[in-house]
């Protein structure tokens, strides 16, 4: 009887199949043809695929339905996937190994982008990933594996619809760079904390790279993992000979490749594109050659957006998270709640992130709106202008749900306390949907007033927490802050508790740091002292305004004394050019004296001569310490110095030094700025602002396309991500918008035409889209001709419409074969034209040799080449 597969995974060396598409082109599959189809014109050659690669040893072999979904198969979905299973089950039936052979039901990307980059929704997407998996299961599949997903959201749809219809042990593979970045910006550390929360049975990475370009991820994803790692190379990178697709990775060099991967802790082997039975049977003779041990990973605490992770306790550095996106306390926030004000919800979270929070909370909570949507749509509009991971701060079950559903990530959860309804209606939704708890020392009685009494119901948490499957680095303990205005010894309570979740617990914490003053003056000083005093006590996470500088001095004091400020990189960074508090008083009462004194026509000297009291510093100090403003300095992008009662004010953002106009640097600044953050509804009325007062070409060459550039620079070397760059994108968009209307009659001339096509039999259009977008906001007509397009159809065009550039993609090997066939028609008929070449199976190496002019390594890199051509006359 065969073993349940998971019952072998991680005990034991398991093996995978190789190559489908480039195994069936061998044996015939035309270009442009669709894999799937041959389940039904050629099952005998299915079969015999299968044969090959069971009677190479692999233990786990793929039906063929990497690309079987409603959007290419409408009306025979179910058939295709139905005789994909039975073929899979005959192969094995011939092979004579249905005791250790298992077959996995192979589901693919959907080759669109999800919302908000693109126009699918999430939800959309767990239901076209359902719908083949309860078919796969329904006939007998044993296990599912979602391979090569380039976007860790689309992952994310893909693992919810495999957990949500079937009982089968799930596994993916992600698709990485050579700089280990995902296509949307996810990275090894991200993808496992995500996919690990979602509860996969394993994980790893599969496509795009040889075993060779490999080894640095593999490491990253062993070192990070709990579960076991999958790896399934290419053969190498793949390059054009005579007109076929060859990878350059022979058997032999594979498998020693392959020997250095297992030995490096992957459990699970095979490969992708270009792998053959050869490759595999040398692999399995190389690999379990090694003796076999038991990956070992030591258990941390962590969270993570789409790209970034931050480790919580367990030695690493107190972890910031911004309270700023919180209505208690803040009328301003309350209206735009209920104005639906996203922009400004937003703004703060952006201001949260320059200030330098690790974590943002996010809470919508109030009366007067409907917080599920409310808290859905603001969770999707901070991740798509941002990266830092988010806290989801709800008591309400159904929004907890729906937001945990649609995270991007795995999301610290705020919160769960000790009472039993509360925990047995919260851990249910940690358990399916990952992220870190926050559980509150507070159960059917209350505060307890002692450290014992909260150290209780912390372990009481973590117990129930355990019930549920949820380990205890998944879970951190808030120790609650009372006010020492009520209770003086509530401090000491507080920090006894803390020091015992890390001493005698072994676990993290996490605390409301200004709590603790409430009903104080000078409430900034009792926080930061006790704020230090709770770091020295082992404080992990700390819920603060990080835009309060006494709270962040003594932040970065405490990781500076304590060695967690690396060559004092932070420290320094903030305070380098730091002054006392009574120089920089000084100094901004000096600059706020010499503002009014020219506004009066009134010298320095004169004011000596005639002993005006106007002469002394002492008149511009007020009732609470006179000079404020969020920096207290007067210099460009600082807030100007202002008293309580307003007595001398700069602006909105101060007076600048550089001539500004109370806006930080300006209208200038402000438009660049929202464009850079990807917030359209800003850069538009930003753009509407500047048309008052300056030319829509000179908002153009110097706003726009400037910040374009350095959105798209800090794409380029990985510091922003296709979330940020796109939102970017869309902002800049906006704000063209705004400039093309008040130019009337005025067109704005376009830099010329280019063509965007996925080659025939390719369903993919990712990354034409994306190159889309950025080639319209920097002023090219797009003609965009769609996905599965004929080599015949774009050079057509290409004649009609005397088009000079041409883009083309591909995702698939099955359908690169048609990208060199397209660049062969237009250089014959069409020779003027340029082509860029662009998508994952693509080198620099493959586009030389299929007569490619540009090969695009990212969406940047064609609008480089696009302006190349331009800026040389030649579109």
């Amino acid at each position: 009887m065969r073993k349940n597969i998971l019952d072998r995974l991680g005990k034991e060396w398991i093996f995978f199949d190789g190559g489908t598409g480039s195994i069936l082109q061998e044996k015939g599959l035309q270009p442009g043809e669709l894999p799937e189809t041959w389940n039904l014109l050629h099952p005998e050659e299915i079969i015999d695929l299968h044969l090959g690669y069971l009677n190479a040893g692999s233990h786990i072999f793929n039906t063929n339905t990497f690309g079987a979904n409603r959007l290419k198969f409408q009306d025979n979905l179910d058939e295709i996937v139905t005789a994909a299973v039975n073929l899979a089950k005959e192969a094995r039936k011939r092979s004579g190994r249905e005791e250790d052979a298992y077959i996995a039901l192979d589901i693919g990307p959907t080759g669109k982008l999800l919302k908000p980059m693109g126009d699918l929704s999430f939800d959309d997407a767990v239901d076209i990933f359902a719908e083949v998996v309860r078919i796969g299961a329904r006939e007998g599949a044993d296990l599912v594996l979602i391979e090569t997903m380039n976007d860790s959201y689309e992952a994310k749809a893909a693992v919810l619809a495999a957990k949500e219809n079937c009982d089968l042990p799930v596994f993916i593979t992600c698709v990485f760079d050579a700089s280990g970045k995902m296509l949307t910006g996810g990275t090894p550390e991200s993808a496992v904390a995500m996919l690990e929360g979602l509860g996969v049975d394993a994980l790893g990475t599969n496509c795009s790279l040889g075993p060779e370009q490999m080894i640095p991820i593999v490491e990253r994803l062993v070192k990070a993992a709990h579960v076991p790692v999958l790896v399934n190379p290419n053969a190498g990178l793949p390059k054009s000979v005579d007109g076929r697709t060859v990878y350059d990775v022979d058997p032999e060099a594979f498998a020693g490749f392959m020997k250095t991967i297992a030995g490096l802790g992957a459990v699970g082997l095979g490969g992708c594109c270009g792998t053959t039975p050869a490759h595999i049977k040398k692999e399995i003779e190389a690999v379990t050659s090694l003796p076999f041990r038991a990956p070992k990973a030591e258990a941390h605490t962590v969270i993570s957006s789409f790209s970034q992770v931050v480790e919580i306790g367990g030695g690493a550095k107190p972890v910031i998270i911004g309270e700023r996106i919180n209505p208690t306390g803040k009328k301003r926030f309350k209206q735009a709640l209920v104005e639906h004000d996203i922009d400004y919800i937003v703004d703060q979270g952006l201001q949260q992130e320059d200030a330098g929070a690790h974590v943002l909370d996010v809470n919508v909570g109030t009366p007067e709106i409907d917080e599920t949507e409310l808290l859905d749509e603001v969770l999707t509009r901070l991740q798509s202008v941002l990266a830092l991971p988010l806290q989801i701060d709800t008591s309400d079950p159904v929004a907890m749900e729906r937001a945990l559903r649609h995270y991007n990530g795995k999301a610290l959860i705020n919160s769960v306390n000790g009472k039993e309804e509360v925990m047995h209606s919260v851990f249910p939704l940690v358990k399916k949907y990952g992220g870190v708890i926050v559980g509150l020392a507070l159960d059917e009685g209350g505060i307890p007033d002692t450290s014992d009494g909260r150290i209780a119901i912390a372990k009481k948490i973590y117990d129930t927490a355990a019930s549920y499957g949820i380990p205890k680095e998944d879970v951190v303990i808030d120790g609650l802050c009372m006010t020492i205005s009520s209770d003086p010894r509530s401090a000491l309570v507080t920090l006894e508790t803390i020091r015992r979740i890390r001493d005698e617990l072994g676990g993290s914490s996490i605390l409301g740091v200004s709590n603790i003053s409430f009903g104080l003056p000078a409430r900034e000083l009792v926080n930061s002292y006790f704020f230090a005093m709770a770091l020295q006590n082992g404080l992990s996470c700390a819920i603060i305004n990080p835009n309060n500088q006494a709270m962040m001095q003594a932040y970065r004091s405490f990781c500076a004394l304590t060695a967690q400020d690396e060559n004092f990189q932070n420290f320094i960074g903030a305070y380098q050019n730091y002054k006392t508090p009574d120089k920089r008083v000084s100094e901004a009462v000096d600059a706020c004296r010499s503002r009014v004194l020219n506004a009066l026509g009134i010298s320095a000297g004169d004011l000596k001569s005639s002993g005006s009291p106007l002469g002394g510093n002492a008149s511009f100090v007020t009732s609470n310490g006179g000079i404020s403003g969020n920096s207290g300095g007067s210099g460009a992008g600082q807030n100007g110095a202002s008293g309580s009662s307003g007595t001398v004010t700069g602006g909105a953002s101060g007076a600048s030094s550089q001539g500004g106009s109370g806006n930080g640097q300006g209208y200038h600044s402000k438009l660049m700025e929202a464009i850079e953050r990807g917030m359209a509804k800003p850069a538009a009325a930003a753009t509407k602002d500047a048309l008052l007062t300056r030319s829509a070409l000179d908002i153009i060459n110097q706003d726009l396309v400037p910040a374009l550039d350095i959105v798209g620079k800090g794409f380029e070397k990985g510091t922003l991500f296709l979330p940020q760059l796109l939102m970017a994108a869309d902002a800049a968009k906006a704000a063209f918008t705004v400039v093309k209307e008040s130019m009337s009659d005025t067109q704005q001339e376009s830099k010329g035409k280019v063509i965007l096509a996925t080659v025939k039999g390719d369903i993919h259009d990712i990354g034409k889209n994306i190159v889309k977008v950025l080639l319209e906001n920097y002023g090219y007509d797009v003609i965009d001709l769609g996905k599965d397009v004929p080599p015949e159809t774009i050079v057509e065009t290409a004649i009609q419409q005397d088009v000079k550039l041409v883009g083309l993609s591909a995702l698939m090997t099955t359908t690169v074969v048609n990208m060199e066939e397209t660049i062969k028609q237009l250089h014959e008929k069409k020779p003027d034209c340029k082509i860029a070449v662009g998508g994952a199976v693509m080198t620099q190496d493959y586009a030389d040799k299929i007569g490619a002019d540009c090969y695009g390594s990212d969406a940047m890199a064609t609008v480089r080449y696009a302006d190349e051509l331009c800026e040389k006359g030649l579109l």
